[in-house]
Protein backbone atom coordinates (compact mmCIF):
# COMPACT_ATOMS: atom_id res chain seq x y z
CA UNK A 1 0.00 0.00 0.00
CA UNK A 2 2.87 2.41 0.72
CA UNK A 3 3.94 2.03 -2.92
CA UNK A 4 0.51 3.11 -4.16
CA UNK A 5 0.24 6.00 -1.70
CA UNK A 6 3.71 7.29 -2.55
CA UNK A 7 2.95 6.97 -6.26
CA UNK A 8 -0.19 9.04 -5.76
CA UNK A 9 1.74 11.60 -3.72
CA UNK A 10 4.36 11.91 -6.47
CA UNK A 11 1.70 12.23 -9.14
CA UNK A 12 0.03 15.08 -7.23
CA UNK A 13 3.38 16.85 -7.14
CA UNK A 14 3.11 17.80 -10.80
CA UNK A 15 1.56 21.22 -11.44
CA UNK A 16 -1.88 20.64 -12.84
CA UNK A 17 -3.12 23.92 -14.26
CA UNK A 18 -2.42 27.33 -15.60
CA UNK A 19 -4.62 30.03 -17.03
CA UNK A 20 -4.86 31.69 -20.39
CA UNK A 21 -3.76 34.94 -18.75
CA UNK A 22 -0.90 33.32 -16.85
CA UNK A 23 1.03 30.55 -18.62
CA UNK A 24 3.87 28.54 -17.11
CA UNK A 25 7.14 29.35 -18.76
CA UNK A 26 8.34 26.41 -20.87
CA UNK A 27 11.65 24.84 -19.96
CA UNK A 28 13.26 23.11 -17.00
CA UNK A 29 11.41 23.32 -13.68
CA UNK A 30 12.46 22.18 -10.21
CA UNK A 31 9.53 20.95 -8.14
CA UNK A 32 9.57 20.14 -4.45
CA UNK A 33 6.71 18.33 -2.72
CA UNK A 34 6.48 17.87 1.04
CA UNK A 35 4.18 15.42 2.83
CA UNK A 36 4.02 13.12 5.81
CA UNK A 37 3.80 10.21 3.40
CA UNK A 38 7.14 11.10 1.82
CA UNK A 39 8.68 10.92 5.29
CA UNK A 40 7.98 7.14 5.18
CA UNK A 41 10.30 6.59 2.20
CA UNK A 42 13.28 5.42 4.30
CA UNK A 43 11.12 2.49 5.48
CA UNK A 44 10.25 1.26 1.97
CA UNK A 45 12.09 -1.95 0.99
CA UNK A 46 14.54 -1.72 -1.93
CA UNK A 47 12.39 -3.85 -4.28
CA UNK A 48 9.38 -1.56 -3.75
CA UNK A 49 11.56 1.52 -4.34
CA UNK A 50 12.62 -0.04 -7.64
CA UNK A 51 8.95 -0.47 -8.57
CA UNK A 52 8.35 3.22 -7.74
CA UNK A 53 11.31 4.20 -9.89
CA UNK A 54 9.82 2.20 -12.78
CA UNK A 55 6.42 3.86 -12.19
CA UNK A 56 7.99 7.34 -12.38
CA UNK A 57 9.77 6.42 -15.63
CA UNK A 58 6.39 5.53 -17.20
CA UNK A 59 5.57 9.24 -16.90
CA UNK A 60 8.93 10.35 -18.24
CA UNK A 61 10.20 11.24 -14.75
CA UNK A 62 13.34 10.25 -12.97
CA UNK A 63 12.70 9.22 -9.38
CA UNK A 64 12.94 12.43 -7.38
CA UNK A 65 15.48 12.96 -4.67
CA UNK A 66 13.62 12.24 -1.42
CA UNK A 67 14.87 13.34 1.97
CA UNK A 68 13.35 14.73 5.16
CA UNK A 69 9.79 14.25 3.92
CA UNK A 70 10.33 16.15 0.65
CA UNK A 71 10.68 15.00 -2.96
CA UNK A 72 12.59 17.21 -5.37
CA UNK A 73 12.59 16.59 -9.09
CA UNK A 74 13.31 18.31 -12.36
CA UNK A 75 10.55 18.42 -14.96
CA UNK A 76 10.67 19.58 -18.58
CA UNK A 77 7.61 21.60 -19.64
CA UNK A 78 7.26 22.04 -23.40
CA UNK A 79 5.74 25.08 -25.12
CA UNK A 80 2.61 23.04 -25.92
CA UNK A 81 2.26 21.84 -22.31
CA UNK A 82 2.62 25.38 -20.97
CA UNK A 83 -0.50 26.45 -22.88
CA UNK A 84 -2.76 23.62 -21.69
CA UNK A 85 -5.30 24.13 -18.93
CA UNK A 86 -4.89 20.47 -17.95
CA UNK A 87 -1.81 18.69 -19.28
CA UNK A 88 -2.91 15.64 -21.30
CA UNK A 89 -0.63 13.28 -19.37
CA UNK A 90 -2.80 13.80 -16.26
CA UNK A 91 -5.98 12.64 -18.02
CA UNK A 92 -4.74 9.05 -18.28
CA UNK A 93 -4.40 7.64 -14.78
CA UNK A 94 -3.93 3.95 -14.08
CA UNK A 95 -5.74 4.30 -10.72
CA UNK A 96 -9.06 5.36 -12.27
CA UNK A 97 -8.97 9.06 -11.36
CA UNK A 98 -10.53 11.87 -13.39
CA UNK A 99 -9.92 15.60 -13.19
CA UNK A 100 -13.17 17.54 -12.68
CA UNK A 101 -14.25 21.13 -12.19
CA UNK A 102 -11.16 23.12 -13.15
CA UNK A 103 -11.58 26.66 -11.81
CA UNK A 104 -9.11 29.38 -12.75
CA UNK A 105 -9.11 32.98 -11.66
CA UNK A 106 -6.09 34.89 -12.92
CA UNK A 107 -3.07 33.09 -11.49
CA UNK A 108 -5.09 31.00 -8.97
CA UNK A 109 -6.27 27.50 -9.81
CA UNK A 110 -8.38 24.79 -8.21
CA UNK A 111 -8.92 21.29 -9.56
CA UNK A 112 -11.12 18.54 -8.14
CA UNK A 113 -10.03 14.93 -8.53
CA UNK A 114 -12.48 12.02 -8.42
CA UNK A 115 -11.15 8.46 -8.16
CA UNK A 116 -13.45 5.49 -8.74
CA UNK A 117 -10.99 2.77 -9.69
CA UNK A 118 -10.49 -0.72 -8.29
CA UNK A 119 -7.38 0.33 -6.32
CA UNK A 120 -8.26 3.88 -5.37
CA UNK A 121 -11.60 5.43 -4.40
CA UNK A 122 -12.06 8.93 -3.09
CA UNK A 123 -11.70 12.56 -3.92
CA UNK A 124 -9.12 15.27 -3.76
CA UNK A 125 -8.47 18.88 -4.53
CA UNK A 126 -5.42 20.72 -5.79
CA UNK A 127 -5.21 24.47 -5.22
CA UNK A 128 -2.41 26.86 -5.94
CA UNK A 129 -1.17 30.07 -7.36
CA UNK A 130 1.33 30.97 -10.03
CA UNK A 131 3.21 33.81 -8.37
CA UNK A 132 4.84 34.48 -11.75
CA UNK A 133 5.31 32.55 -15.02
CA UNK A 134 8.44 31.17 -13.31
CA UNK A 135 7.09 30.01 -9.94
CA UNK A 136 4.06 28.46 -8.28
CA UNK A 137 3.00 27.12 -4.92
CA UNK A 138 0.14 24.79 -4.14
CA UNK A 139 -1.33 22.06 -2.01
CA UNK A 140 -3.17 18.83 -2.70
CA UNK A 141 -5.52 17.02 -0.33
CA UNK A 142 -6.90 13.53 -0.94
CA UNK A 143 -9.34 11.56 1.18
CA UNK A 144 -10.52 8.09 0.32
CA UNK A 145 -9.69 4.40 0.40
CA UNK A 146 -6.67 2.66 -1.11
CA UNK A 147 -7.02 -1.11 -1.40
CA UNK A 148 -9.58 -1.04 1.43
CA UNK A 149 -7.43 1.13 3.72
CA UNK A 150 -8.53 4.68 4.59
CA UNK A 151 -6.19 7.48 3.57
CA UNK A 152 -6.21 11.21 4.26
CA UNK A 153 -3.14 12.73 2.57
CA UNK A 154 -1.99 16.33 2.21
CA UNK A 155 0.98 17.47 0.14
CA UNK A 156 2.52 20.90 -0.49
CA UNK A 157 4.34 21.68 -3.74
CA UNK A 158 6.55 24.55 -4.85
CA UNK A 159 7.90 24.95 -8.35
CA UNK A 160 10.48 27.24 -9.87
CA UNK A 161 11.67 27.68 -13.42
CA UNK A 162 15.35 26.83 -13.85
CA UNK A 163 15.90 27.83 -17.50
CA UNK A 164 14.70 27.46 -21.07
CA UNK A 165 16.97 24.47 -21.83
CA UNK A 166 15.80 21.16 -20.38
CA UNK A 167 19.17 19.55 -21.06
CA UNK A 168 18.81 15.78 -20.70
CA UNK A 169 15.48 15.96 -18.85
CA UNK A 170 12.73 14.65 -21.14
CA UNK A 171 9.21 16.18 -21.25
CA UNK A 172 6.50 14.44 -19.26
CA UNK A 173 4.38 12.00 -21.23
CA UNK A 174 1.13 10.11 -20.84
CA UNK A 175 1.08 6.76 -19.05
CA UNK A 176 0.59 3.91 -21.52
Amino acid sequence: MRKILLSISLLFAIPTANSAEFNMRPGLWEMTTKSDLLALVPRIPADQMQNLTNFAKQYGLDMPKISNGAATSQVCITQEMSKQKIPTFLNQNQYGCDIKDVVQTGADYKINLICEGAILKGSGVTEGIFTSPESFTGRTEFKGVVQGNPVNERAYTDGRWMGADCGTVQPLRAHR
